[in-house]
């Protein structure tokens, strides 16, 4: 490790921090309706919204209302995704003349953005028309982040209420949340990201001629398509001269944008931001990776706004960024390490002494304008949260750097989180580190001054294992069937073909998105079971997550006493931190050691590397 890549982490962590307090205080406005600088452009707007949607914005509901609305919003988006893209043939604003998608990867797709998840089987610069990427999928990026901060504040109005039967109203949350916070947000974002050269049009792709063109050889096709034959009866081929390279275009900026701030981490291309086109220099890097972590944040500052007491909100976000910083230390330590099986090469004199002039390390996978520091900030941070975002290869990452991102999902996104889903998840650990905590001291457990019950420990219980569950299931499903073993490629060994099929169920059952790439996903097989995890990972946590709300709403608010568990106490900052940690480390470590942790040791014996590295 090096002092300037330090300094990045540093600085990162430090602008952060300078966010939260008053994106997090704007925030609390917006959803306790109080007056905002934005109000003589948007309130026009909000009204006549309801006003054509039929909303009554002063009638409130309860949870299960809350629910059926959250969940009839959500499904009618993806019936409307899938639909697009089942038709995107012939639907304007596709001047590449992109082919409608096959059923299972639209179903795959619309699951994946309509749940906030994001995640990609096809590339999307060849797959998908302009239209969709717009009309379609950035338009989920709004939505499904939207619905996700919705959950979100209604679940803090369920522990800053009293004896109350209501907890807001859905449709109102989530024309508030669009309205004043995301769409600022990423017009803003967008406007400087196009003055960085990200592109934003319709054109269609643009031909560039190359400064040297190459000649390669290919199979000779018929006009049908078929293989021509020589006289030997083999295939024939013959050589081609490139000349000219296609540049894919589009609608760029818009989609970036919102991509980041909703925590969605669907890119417009293949690369994601690992593509210029996206993601041009290391200042639109920093950008980015502040904007896919700033709201994720600030929302537990609106938090102890919303309850009365700040102190609450810090409490919480001083237990996800202790665990963030560790992680971001820990993956840049492992990828600052050169690859012993390259370095130990015959013939190899590669100077792999770290400085900042030389930062040496694992560089393969890794844009040079990025690095190793800001390319392992970028992926724990965009695993921490529900981003998935990529800038460089997860896949070619060091054995024990990529189990560090493997390790932010499997502590369900709590470590900041997606945009209101990790909030609302780690406030439901806060709940189960109240009950234990209560157990340990013979006390009553009692967050904000209401006891805590077994029908919110059930429920937390339930929303806590769940995803552990249906990642180590599907999992066990996809190495115990031919067509799960067939994703990832040949050759790459056991330990790292496991790691592949854990990250991927990992990250799309905690609506992450990002995966390792080495596998073959888009597949029915991947697309289908996929699908399903992303759904359970989504609605399965967000329905239990209201029921609390309801339940902690409607209890009576007792003073504090001498015996009461002070939640923003530093005691109860590492009590919170350690019931997360164990019950991720708990969880996973088993499929964690077959996967990335014995590739490491396989990778650093000296055995192993004698009989795989190749012949000088």
């Amino acid at each position: 490790m090096t002092a300037n890549g330090l300094f990045q982490i540093g600085l990162y962590l430090a602008a952060l921090l300078l966010l939260v307090k008053p994106l997090g205080a704007y925030m609390a406005r917006v959803y306790e309706g109080k007056p905002t600088w934005l109000d003589f452009i948007l309130r026009p707007i909000e009204r006549l919204l309801y006003r054509l949607f039929g909303v009554a914005p002063d009638e409130e509901m309860g949870w299960r209302n809350y629910a059926a609305a959250m969940l009839l919003f959500s499904l009618a988006g993806m019936a409307l995704l899938y639909l697009q893209q089942r038709v995107q043939a012939w639907l304007p604003l596709n001047p590449q003349g992109m082919a409608n998608v096959g059923p299972d990867s639209s179903f795959n797709t619309a699951a994946s953005f309509t749940t906030n998840t994001n995640w990609q089987g096809y590339a999307g610069e060849s797959t998908m028309s302009y239209l969709t990427q717009m009309a379609g999928l950035a338009v989920h990026n709004f939505t499904s982040a939207a619905t996700g901060m919705a959950i979100a504040v209604a679940f803090i109005r369920g522990l800053a209420r009293h004896e109350a039967k209501t907890i807001g109203n859905f449709w109102v949350d989530i024309t508030r949340t669009i309205l004043y916070i995301l769409l600022p947000l990423s017009l803003v974002l967008a406007l400087f990201l196009v003055s960085q050269g990200v592109v934003q049009t319709f054109k269609p792709y643009a031909s560039a001629d190359i400064v040297q063109p190459s000649t390669f050889t290919q199979p000779k096709l018929d006009a049908a398509g078929n293989a021509v034959l020589d006289a030997q009866g083999k295939p024939a081929t013959e050589e081609v001269k490139l000349t000219q390279q296609q540049i894919a275009l589009g609608p760029v900026a818009s989609q970036i944008a919102i991509k980041h701030i909703g925590t969605n981490g669907g890119g417009f291309f293949n690369a994601n931001s690992a593509h210029p086109f996206e993601n041009p220099n290391p200042l639109t890097d920093f950008i980015l990776v502040l904007a896919q972590t700033a709201i994720a944040a600030a929302l537990t500052y609106t938090y102890g706004k919303m309850v009365g007491d700040t102190r609450q909100g810090w409490a919480v976000l001083a237990a996800m960024l202790l665990v963030l910083g560790v992680g971001l230390l820990c993956a840049y330590a492992a990828e600052a390490q050169p690859n012993p099986r390259l370095s130990n090469l015959p013939g190899m004199s590669v100077d792999t002494t770290a400085s900042d002039l030389n930062p040496g390390g694992n560089m393969e996978g890794k844009e040079a304008r990025f690095g190793v520091a800001r390319s392992a900030m970028f992926a724990v941070t965009t695993t921490a949260t529900s981003c998935g975002a990529v800038n460089s290869m997860h896949d070619s990452f060091m054995p024990l750097g990529g189990l560090v991102p493997l390790v932010m999902m499997h502590l369900s996104e709590t470590i900041l989180g997606g945009v209101g889903s990790g909030l609302y998840g780690m406030l439901v650990f806060v709940v189960a580190a109240v009950f234990v905590s209560g157990l340990m001291v013979g006390r009553t457990p009692e967050l904000l001054g209401k006891k805590v019950g077994a029908r919110e420990m059930k429920l937390a219980s339930i929303i806590i294992l769940i995803m552990p569950a249906t990642v180590l299931v599907l999992v066990a499903i996809a190495v115990g069937t031919e067509a799960g073993k067939a994703g990832p490629l040949a050759g790459q060994g056991a330990a790292h073909s496991f790691g592949e099929i854990l990250y991927a169920f990992s990250s799309m059952t905690n609506n992450n998105g990002s995966a390792f790439a080495g596998l073959s996903a888009n597949t029915p097989f991947y697309n289908l079971l996929g699908g399903v995890a992303m759904l359970i990972g989504r609605f399965w946590l967000a329905i239990p997550t209201l029921a609390i709300a309801g339940a902690m709403a409607a209890k009576k608010r007792a003073q504090p006493g001498p015996g009461t568990l002070a939640t923003h106490s530093p005691v109860f900052v590492a009590m919170l931190t350690a019931t997360v940690l164990i019950v991720g480390a708990l969880t996973f470590f088993p499929a964690q050691a077959l996967g990335p942790i014995a590739e490491h040791f396989q990778l650093m014996s000296p055995a192993e590397a004698a009989t795989t590295s190749p012949a000088p």
